[in-house]
This record gives structure tokens, C-alpha cells and sequence, in this order.
């Protein structure tokens, strides 16, 4: 199901080296990744990493993205700034399967300084095989677009 699927992902330095480790599990699991960057652990600012990934979501050049940043904070604020980009920050399984069962998040944005690899692996394996659950949750999820709100949809 996986074979060949496209996948972006891309992180500042913080979220370098676990970057590294996804997209070998991602590989591993029969994904297309295109990596975005950034190359080593050299210093670099987390919206240059985060605006082309949800770029690319945003225009669905690929269905989903994996973002990593030190706390994942700044990378989820500067990918959520993209129409129909819905980034989670994940620090849990849990967590990551309420962001696509419920809120549909095409985006997995992980705190790089507080998961370990193996943990982090989880949270990604869980959110990939979580399917969106739709009903009630659709219309909720319609409503984060501004445009929702010009169109009578606000309540």
C-alpha cells in the first residue's frame, strides 16, 4: 500500500539527526522521500524547512509531510500559515493518531529535543496508519480555512 508513495520531510539542525532516522524507517517502509532538508547540524532558521514542505502539501505535489524542529512549535506555526496544510506536534502515539483520526493532519511535526528515535519512529508509524474518521470531524476540520468563515460557516 506504501510502495512508492511520496513523503516529504525536512527539519532545522535540531531535528537533523532524527530526521536522518525517519526517512531510513520511512525507506524502509516502502516510501517515496523526498528530503528537503536541512544537510547537517549546522546552525539554520526553521521556516526556510518548513514553507517549501507545506508548499508542497499545500499544491499536492505530496500528500504528507514530517517536519522536526527543536520543540516542533516553530515549524507547526510556519507550515500552519499554508491553506490546507494541518500540522500536529506530536509527542505520543496517542496524540498522533487523534491528529489524523480526528483533525486529518497532513502534516506530522515532531519536537526533535524531546523524543527519543525509537519513540519517534512510533509516533510516525502510528500516524501513517491512522486513517482520517471523517463525519462529524470533517465538518470541523472544513471550518479551519479562513474562507469557512466568510461562508456562514463560523458556528
Amino acid at each position: 500500500m506504501t510502495d512508492g508513495q511520496r513523503i516529504a520531510i525536512a527539519s532545522d539542525h535540531a531535528g537533523f539527526e532524527l530526521k536522518e532516522t525517519l526517512e531510513a524507517a520511512l525507506r524502509a517502509m516502502g516510501y517515496d522521500v523526498e528530503d528537503l532538508g536541512t544537510n547537517s547540524p549546522d546552525s539554520t532558521d526553521y521556516a526556510d524547512y518548513a514553507h517549501p514542505l507545506a508548499e508542497r502539501v499545500a499544491t499536492g505535489a505530496v500528500p504528507r509531510g514530517v517536519l522536526l524542529c527543536g520543540t516542533g512549535l516553530g515549524m507547526s506555526y510556519a507550515a500552519n500559515r499554508h491553506a490546507g496544510v494541518r500540522a500536529a506536534v506530536s509527542w505520543a502515539p496517542e496524540i498522533a493518531e487523534l491528529a489524523r483520526r480526528h483533525n486529518d493532519a497532513n502534516v506530522l511535526v515532531l519536537p526533535a529535543r524531546f523524543v527519543e528515535p525509537e519513540l519517534a519512529v512510533q509516533i510516525l508509524k502510528t500516524w501513517l496508519d491512522t486513517p482520517f474518521e471523517g463525519g462529524r470531524h470533517a465538518r470541523r476540520v472544513e471550518k479551519i480555512e479562513p474562507s469557512s468563515l466568510t461562508e456562514g460557516n463560523s458556528r
